[in-house]
């Protein structure tokens, strides 16, 4: 309110002082020309004028010093009221722009957000897309996985009871063997007993014989010159059934070749204990006494992958393959 009264007060003095600076210069012109007029009738001279109009601009000097001051606080005035009123438009402008850029600022955050919501739940419907995809995939493997799985299980178990099957039929047949071997067996034993029952002469010859035999067969570098089943291919003779080898054979089971059936055929000696022919593979260690055969207890064991015959007085020691035929 201040401002305007201030403007106004300006305004009023320059459309008063306008006219008064316009009528001045005129009424100065007006009273040199009567001055001029007055001293040509009384006969003065012209130059006698000048001390007057040095005297009129004296007196004009002092009106025109006072006008420039209130011209300089009426300019001062105005630029202030412009200054005032630039920083005012300047203030409503800065005002304006911060209350735009606030509201610009957030429609770009609301914006924003409402992208970024929408963006997640986009992703987050792909995520539960893609994962019931995933679950649906591993679903169908475990049934493909669970029926493969029965698949085998049925195979495996159809497998076992084929297995049990001929198991079955195999120890029935084994067990019809063992009956017919059994009575072979028996059969032979009783050939055995009256065969050992033989005559002071048929002893004299039979020993005779093994002497010759064993002193031929007795080793120089028995390591050397033996060999194991595994390093002859394998045992490929026959096998002695398993209930009857456990009860007739074994380490507990020992007796004397001196005083069984004996004989020397293909180039290898042979000994009948139990039913069966066992015949020597190998030559006998050199360790051994050269009367073994009639003082030293032995017996026939399956190891690892075949027949052997042990000393037992010499245990630990490797023994001598023998093929077993009946």
């Amino acid at each position: 309110m201040k401002g305007l009264t201030v403007i106004s007060t300006a305004v009023l003095s320059l459309l008063l002082g306008a006219p008064a600076f316009a009528y001045a210069p005129q009424e100065q012109q007006g009273e040199k020309q009567k001055q001029e007029q007055q001293d040509k009738k009384q006969g003065k001279p012209e130059k006698q004028a000048k001390p007057e109009k040095q005297q009129g601009g004296q007196q004009a000097k002092p009106q025109k010093e006072q006008r420039q001051p209130s011209q300089q606080q009426d300019k001062g005035k105005q630029d202030q009221q412009r200054a005032q009123q630039q920083q005012q438009d300047k203030g409503k402008q800065d005002q304006q722009r911060a209350q735009q850029q606030q509201q610009d600022k957030g429609k770009q955050d609301q914006q924003r957000a409402q992208q970024q919501q929408q963006d997640k739940s986009k992703q987050d419907q792909q995520r539960a897309k893609q994962q019931q995809q995933e679950k649906g995939r591993q679903d169908q493997r475990r049934v493909q996985q669970q029926q493969q799985d029965k698949g085998r299980q049925d195979q495996q178990r159809a497998l076992q009871q084929q297995d049990k099957s001929r198991q079955d039929q195999q120890r029935a047949q084994r067990s019809e063997e063992h009956t017919s071997e059994l009575q072979s067996l028996t059969q032979q034993q009783h050939q055995d007993f009256r065969q050992m029952q033989r005559t002071p002469q048929q002893e004299h010859q039979q020993q005779a014989e093994q002497q010759r035999v064993w002193q031929q067969r007795r080793a120089t570098q028995w390591n050397t010159e033996h060999r194991s089943w595994h390093q002859r291919g394998g045992y490929n003779g026959y096998r002695v059934p398993d209930s009857y080898f456990q009860s007739h054979y074994g380490r507990n089971h020992w007796f004397r070749i001196y005083y069984l059936p004996f004989m020397f055929e293909g180039g290898y000696p042979r000994f009948q204990y139990n039913g069966y022919w066992f015949s020597f593979m190998d030559p006998y260690p050199e360790y051994w006494g050269p009367n073994w055969y009639e003082t030293d207890d032995v017996y026939v064991d399956y190891y690892g992958d075949g027949y052997y015959l042990y000393n037992r007085k010499y245990p630990g020691r490797p023994g001598i393959a023998v093929s077993i035929t009946f």
